[in-house]
């Protein structure tokens, strides 16, 4: 596994892969009630631990991302260091901020619905509109991510197109994921009616990842330099 950077990286790409869905799908499917803050607040209550297990997913997610990125500059600085350390500063540490500060409001909100003491001033309704607009104000901190979901990729499908150790298709894919991304990103800012049009139209690119995931688990990827000396 040590001697195999490619198949670290896919480790930690698959444990990203299972602990997004967790905060980004199923908790708002689960606890959300659109337009409805009170019933919101409510599930929450409710299903506090469920809530925490959105942040924790977050928090170990934010680490797991780092080290993910970190893999890759294993993977490719032989092949373009500059474009390796642009993979490390957009996919790994700028999100992980985001991760972080997106956990702050969920703390926010989830301590809103337990009461403060000092937030007694407020009515029932205040402030279970306070904790709504800190999930929905999650939503616009999603928007901002997106655009660096997107530019990583760009170096990532660059390196992995001209490394010779990975196939070129899956460089290609990448790079039509990072620019799904950014128009998602984009479309969310200037043009929100066809923000579910363009993910439709983008969602087959976005897939490009998933496949690069696969493909280091199954098949792991060597530096050209570890290849050669494997085989002696």
């Amino acid at each position: 596994m040590h001697d195999n950077p490619g198949r670290v990286a896919g480790l930690w790409y698959l444990l990203i892969v299972l602990l997004g869905p967790l905060r980004l799908i199923y908790i708002p499917s689960k606890l959300f009630v659109k337009g409805n803050a009170t019933a919101t607040v409510s599930n929450i209550a409710a299903h506090q631990w469920l809530f925490r297990a959105g942040i924790v997913s977050d928090l170990i997610g934010g680490v797991v991302l780092v080290l993910l990125v970190l893999a890759f500059y294993r993977l490719f600085r032989g092949v373009d260091q500059n474009l390796a350390v642009q993979v490390v500063i957009f996919g790994g540490i700028m999100p992980a901020l985001l991760y972080f500060i997106s956990v702050v409001g969920d703390i926010a909100a989830l301590a809103i619905t337990r009461g403060i003491d000092f937030l007694s001033v407020f009515s029932k309704p205040q402030l279970d509109a306070l904790a709504m607009f800190l999930l929905v104000l999650r939503d616009h901190q999603y928007t901002a991510a997106e655009i660096l979901w997107g530019v990583w990729l760009f170096p990532l499908g660059i390196l992995t197109y001209k490394s010779r150790f990975m196939p070129r298709f899956l460089g290609i894919w990448l790079i039509l994921g990072g620019l799904s991304y950014v128009a998602l990103s984009l479309t969310a800012v200037m043009f929100p009616a066809y923000q579910d049009k363009v993910f439709k139209i983008s969602q087959p690119a976005m897939f490009g990842e998933i496949a690069l995931m696969l493909w280091l688990l199954i098949k792991g990827a060597r530096p050209s330099s570890q290849a050669g000396s494997a085989r002696t």
